[in-house]
């Protein structure tokens, strides 16, 4: 890995490292920011963190001035509908996720973040047609033989962590294809605004069933839930302003903050139950993790091997 970070300055690396620490802390902690917006629902949460996220996003490419470039991407009718479908994964990916904070779920949530890189290198075989070693696919395999020790210790399927993780998984296949065309900011705002007539249909359907609580319960709950916008996007320029400064192998390692953080949050805080068998079905996940990371790793030292031979060759 020696290439990747000499490539990198000491001093933006070590800030490299801070952008990612704080925006994979700031999701880890998540589960504590939604449980703090009670009575609120899941459905008008979602909805206000699309609509203050949006509004956030107005105001940051107001104040960044790069109205211009948004402007150029609004013409690229390819990338804005690939960037609505983005907007539909990530509000199944928030919904889900929201719904599991406040429904007691956090440890399977949790669950969902750490199967995440299995997924995507699953999808990598599925739909990039990559071929994986005999290293990755034994990763997977551990994964799926953790996904049914799970599926008997919780009764049925962890449908929510496998939709975090497979609407995550796609999700972040989408960005990868977009690339560096659509920053964080841009891509936000484009995903929040397909998803306005969705926010407003849910509001509706709360307003006429249990009521909404935006304004009605206190200031400091109104404020709250306008804050829903900033911790959207916050963590994403975070992570887009550290992505831009590590190597992918180190991003790769930060990126375990965020479940850590929320296993951690469901079991010391919440007290959500982890029976011996959802101990050995987690523990398989992170045996899965410690293979592919150990892989990348070894991989990752290889090709800079090459790239330091190829260096020392003479002209």
């Amino acid at each position: 890995m020696a290439p990747e970070t000499g490539s990198v300055p000491a001093n933006s690396e070590r800030a490299g490292y801070a952008y990612a620490v704080g925006a994979y802390g700031l999701w880890g902690l998540l589960p504590l920011y939604f449980l703090a917006l009670a009575p609120t629902g899941p459905f008008e949460i979602v909805a206000a963190r699309i609509l203050f996220s949006l509004v956030f996003c107005v105001i940051l490419l107001s104040v960044t001035r790069t109205w211009r470039r948004m402007g150029r991407l609004l013409r690229d009718r390819r990338t804005v509908l690939t960037m609505g479908l983005a907007g539909v994964l990530i509000f199944v990916n928030w919904q889900t996720y929201v719904f599991a904070a406040l429904s007691g779920h956090v440890l399977e949530a949790a669950l969902g973040y750490f199967i995440n890189p299995v997924v995507t290198v699953f999808l990598g075989v599925i739909v990039l047609r990559e071929r994986l070693n005999k290293v990755q696919w034994t990763a997977v395999g551990v994964s799926i033989l953790a996904i049914v020790v799970l599926t008997v210790a919780y009764g049925q399927l962890p449908w929510i962590a496998l939709v975090l993780a497979f609407s995550f998984g796609f999700y972040g296949l989408i960005k990868k294809r977009v690339g560096p065309k659509v920053d964080a900011v841009s891509g936000l705002t484009l995903e929040t605004a397909w998803l306005v007539p969705v926010a407003i249909a849910e509001l509706i359907a709360v307003g006429v069933t249990v009521g909404l609580t935006t304004g009605t319960v206190s200031p400091v709950h109104t404020a709250l839930m306008a804050g829903t916008g900033v911790i959207t996007a916050v963590p994403l320029l975070l992570f887009a302003a550290g992505s831009r400064r590590l190597p992918l192998t180190a991003m790769g390692f930060v990126q375990f903050f965020a479940p850590v953080l929320q296993f951690l949050v469901g079991v010391l805080v919440l007290g959500e139950p982890m029976p011996p068998e959802r101990w050995v079905g987690f523990g398989l996940i992170w045996v899965a993790l410690v293979i592919l990371t150990t892989d990348m790793v070894l991989r990752a030292r290889r090709s800079g091997r090459v790239a330091d031979s190829l260096h020392a060759e003479p002209a």
